[in-house]
């Protein structure tokens, strides 16, 4: 079955070009042009996949990507901005956005983002729910089911969004290994992000705030100063 991506831009020389390129990719494609009627949309059609401009009249980007995650709404967001503004940038991934990127853009690389964000959580889980059924990820109070994208800690289960998830996933993975921002970047984003690795630290921000007691003093993700990240084991005196 098709995959639905829905399309939220005021301009629509930019929605005409992305319609047009996510259809011949063989993606089912809706529209919106104001926020109110993208978060409108967004909530009644529950479409696969987001492409949500950062500035929109009515309801900003911001202002939709928060609301949808305050909904419990983990649809993968990709954000568009036309600001070279790493503010812009930050904040949206802070509010749950997925990845971003910066107009003007080549609508092929937006639709090979779409595709590599969608296959690692649709396809590669049906692969890995296939195979291993029953495996799970168990760190300290932490367990990860990776065939399910679901993840629990002290036995409630974490909303995450789908880079969040697969940050984690690939933490636990390797386990008490240290993992530089780099490899983080490539493992799960699975593309060249030009270097920019503080979408690797937002993301790591959220999940510490989701699973450590004291983000300040964290006792699973350690920054591992000068190299990257690792999780680990929770020490009996932390």
């Amino acid at each position: 079955m098709s995959k639905r991506v829905l399309v939220v831009d005021d301009e629509q020389s930019i929605v005409t070009l992305l319609e047009y390129n996510l259809k011949q990719a063989g993606f089912i494609v809706l529209t919106a042009y104001d926020g109110e009627e993208g978060l409108h949309k967004a909530l009644e059609e529950r479409p696969d996949f987001i492409i949500l401009d950062l500035m929109l009249p009515k309801l900003d980007g911001i202002e939709v990507c928060k609301q949808l995650r305050q909904q419990k709404v983990m649809t993968p967001i990709l954000m568009l901005t036309a600001k070279d503004d790493e503010f812009d940038k930050v904040l949206g991934l802070e509010l749950g956005a997925d990845d971003y990127m910066t107009k003007p853009f080549s609508p092929r690389e937006v639709v090979a983002r779409v595709k590599a964000i969608l296959r690692r959580t649709t396809v590669l889980g049906q692969e890995e729910k296939q195979e291993h059924s029953d495996d799970s990820l168990v760190v300290g109070q932490l367990k990860i089911f990776p065939d399910r994208y679901e993840a629990y800690f002290a036995q409630q289960r974490l909303e995450l969004t789908p880079k969040e998830f697969e940050l984690l996933a690939y933490l636990a993975k390797y386990k008490g290994r240290v993992l530089t921002r780099d490899q983080l970047l490539s493992a799960v984003w699975n593309y060249d992000f030009a270097g920019d690795t503080r979408i690797v630290d937002v993301h790591i921000s959220h999940l510490r705030d989701k699973i450590e007691h004291d983000t300040r003093k964290p006792v699973y993700i350690k920054t591992i100063r000068g190299l990257g990240y690792k999780l680990e084991e929770p020490k009996a005196d932390e």
